[in-house]
């Protein structure tokens, strides 16, 4: 898969220090210019669905599996790689100092009618929500989030970086 950015997040300096890798499958779902996307009220944006790819999981079958869980898709098909974006970001926890993170990002088609999610809890909590926007207004709501908002999260650089190269490659 064709990488499309690596990055280093600011507040790591040394990448000699304790890391491990975190696997993301990440769905680009488009309808014309719509794109189904989460918005997540807590940080105020918009992300591609997908999450981690669990331990024996295929990037595909990871990719499947988050769909349906934070979006009710279902009957995916005509799965094609996009590209990578990998970043090294501080970690949160004291058992590593740096996680690597990979997204995998797909090009898919999925059934028109969305089904019941099935989110986690923290994503419930962080007011999680599947959504059909256009790609032009989320880029330019992310874009605001980043210079206005002090609730911003770490994903949405790659996710609005994202974003733009898919019109770019794609629109």
């Amino acid at each position: 898969m064709k990488l499309l950015k690596s990055t280093i997040h600011p507040d790591v300096s040394d990448l000699s220090s304790s890391c491990f890798t975190r696997k993301a499958a990440r769905a680009i779902v488009l309808n014309g210019d719509q794109i189904l996307l989460l918005y997540t009220q807590r940080y105020h944006d918009y992300t591609l669905p997908g999450g981690g790819i669990d331990e024996g999981e295929s990037n595909i079958e990871g990719l499947i599996r988050e769909l349906r869980e934070e979006t009710g898709a279902h009957n995916v098909t005509n799965i094609q790689p996009f590209g990578l974006y990998e970043e090294y970001r501080p970690w949160h926890k004291s058992d590593f100092d740096i996680v690597h993170m990979e997204s995998y990002c797909y090009v898919c088609n999925i059934d028109n009618e969305l089904r019941a999610t099935e989110l986690e809890s923290y994503e419930i909590q962080n007011g999680m929500t599947p959504v059909w926007i256009n790609i032009h207004q989320a880029i330019k709501h992310n874009e605001e989030t980043l210079a206005k908002s002090p609730k911003k999260g770490l994903s949405i650089v790659r996710e609005t970086f994202l974003l733009k190269k898919i019109v770019e490659e794609l629109l």
